[in-house]
């Protein structure tokens, strides 16, 4: 397992104008990051898809408003994003092993960081992946964690630049100059499908 396609917070609530926390202009990289999850299914790569599963009360609704309520329309995916074959573990559900059968593996978290679960880096090095592709949203946020999640850990990390998006595109710049600088790979959706994702 030489490369893990890593898909973060691509839900309703992020992607689109009825969302309730929604990022202006997302749905443009719906396509991409669903042609990128397609091509993993179809290639055997693993795909990580973490999404947000927050209860109605939730400690981070101090900070930004309620979304992603688990159960929600809001927090679901959509379809085009999903492989058949997928599962989703709820954050307390070891990880202990990639599961048999399942390309697609949801990991519900409650916080920014995909890395606030414990057992994420240690479950990451059971793969035995040097490479990770990484897209999702928001680029200066959740994104950026876990890009630099992967890093610390001394893996090499390429972030598709056509399947992000963000909320500030001066702190967007800023995250792509620092990820560069800490060894990151900025690249494109054509270049790891090695065909135009829109026709995928």
């Amino acid at each position: 397992m030489n490369t893990v396609f890593f898909d973060v917070d691509t839900q309703i609530d992020f992607l689109y104008p009825a969302g309730a926390l929604y990022v202006p202009g997302a749905e443009e990289i719906v396509e991409t990051v669903g042609a990128l999850n397609r091509f993993a299914g179809a290639h055997g790569i693993p795909l990580i898809s973490d999404i947000d599963a927050h209860t109605e009360n939730d400690l981070e609704f101090l900070d930004w408003p309620p979304h992603c309520v688990a159960g929600t329309w809001g927090q679901r995916k959509p379809a085009n994003t999903l492989l058949e074959s997928r599962l989703v573990l709820s954050s307390r559900a070891p990880l202990d092993f990639w599961p048999a059968g399942v390309s697609q593996l949801m990991l519900e978290k409650q916080s920014l960081d995909a890395f606030s679960n414990p057992r994420l880096p240690g479950f990451l090095q059971r793969l035995g992946a040097e490479r990770f592709v990484v897209y999702g949203v928001v680029t200066e946020i959740c994104v950026q964690r876990v890009a630099w999640g992967l890093i610390a850990m001394g893996k090499r990390v390429e972030l598709v630049t056509d399947a992000v998006m963000h909320l500030n595109q001066q702190e967007a710049r800023r995250t792509f100059e620092e990820f560069q600088r800490a060894g990151g790979t900025l690249t494109t959706s054509v270049h790891i499908t090695g065909a135009s994702t829109r026709l995928a």
